[in-house]
């Protein structure tokens, strides 16, 4: 295992509740009310849809996307859901310190320091930039055709994350530590606030699947914990494999995530487009990481 790279688990999509638009010659993120899932892939005019995108669209019979059935890959709460505080740099996109509001970790000039964490709030160095920044990890239905590849919801919502956190730790309390096996689904809430001014804000939540009970769910769970046993599925090894490889990185996002990174954290860092697509500006984020591409020779 290569020392320094964090090991995270396989990404063959992405669960977004918004997109990148072009308004006044600049790229800016733009909420939406329901889901949309997208592959890896980016084209012209942005993500390109995941196929799943149009079959749970055609279950919904109409409806907009507000509902996703999912199953968690690990039993260990921290492991399916990774939140920290996070300050990226401006200009490169990779991250410069990351916190939990205790200690952070924090690149300078002499390398990796670990240093006390005050919280966004009162951190200096931050100077406001600091966000709460979380990734969740799930598997979109029963995993058919691909039981450990994810779907990764990328999110800096405080009621995302302070709801998402809560119903793991409940679910994982209530079944008895088999949060694995839970049939659950990710859900779309609206809810309007004093600082929305009443209009009407969006986060994900994660309940029981449509249709069944709290407590129908616990018996399915237990009932698939004993078939994997069965089968010789070893949830614990796969959750302490998680562990290892999240703890063998001091950050978790990787190069290629840097363009997603600064258009969520720093929409005003993005440079206009040209009329035929291209950044204007050798200078621009995604102008220098080619150019860096180009001069190593990497395709």
């Amino acid at each position: 295992m290569l020392k320094g790279l964090a090991i995270t688990p396989p990404v063959i999509g992405r669960i977004s509740i918004g997109r990148v638009v072009e308004r006044n010659g600049k790229r800016l993120p733009e909420k939406d009310d329901q889901f949309t899932l997208t592959s890896q892939i980016q084209g012209r005019d942005g993500w390109v849809l995941h196929p799943l995108d149009e079959k749970l669209r055609k279950e919904a019979e109409g409806h907009k996307l507000r509902a996703i059935p999912v199953r968690l890959l690990f039993n260990d709460p921290a492991l399916n859901l990774r939140a920290d505080y996070s300050l990226f740099d401006r200009t490169t996109g990779r991250p410069v310190c990351v916190g939990n509001g205790e200690t952070c970790r924090r690149t300078g000039k002499d390398g990796m320091a670990s240093l006390p964490c005050p919280g966004p709030g009162a951190c200096a160095f931050a100077k406001e930039a600091c966000k709460a920044y979380a990734r969740l990890n799930v598997v979109i239905g029963e995993g058919e055709g691909d039981a450990l590849g994810s779907f990764v919801l990328r999110t800096t919502s405080y009621n995302t994350i302070r709801t998402l956190t809560a119903r793991l730790e409940y679910f994982h309390a209530v079944s008895g530590g088999r949060l694995a096996c839970m049939p659950l689904e990710l859900k779309l809430r609206g809810k309007s606030t004093t600082m929305s001014y009443g209009t009407p804000i969006y986060y994900v939540d994660l309940v029981v699947r449509t249709g069944i009970t709290l407590e129908q769910a616990i018996t399915q769970a237990r009932e698939l914990d004993e078939q994997r046993q069965a089968s010789g599925f070893d949830q614990a090894a796969l959750d302490e494999a998680a562990r290892k490889g999240f703890a063998n990185g001091a950050f978790e996002d990787l190069a290629e995530d840097v363009q997603a990174v600064v258009e969520e954290f720093y929409p005003d860092a993005e440079p206009a487009l040209r009329a035929d697509g291209v950044k204007e500006g050798a200078s621009s984020l995604r102008g220098r990481l080619e150019a860096r591409v180009a001069s190593a020779g990497v395709g």
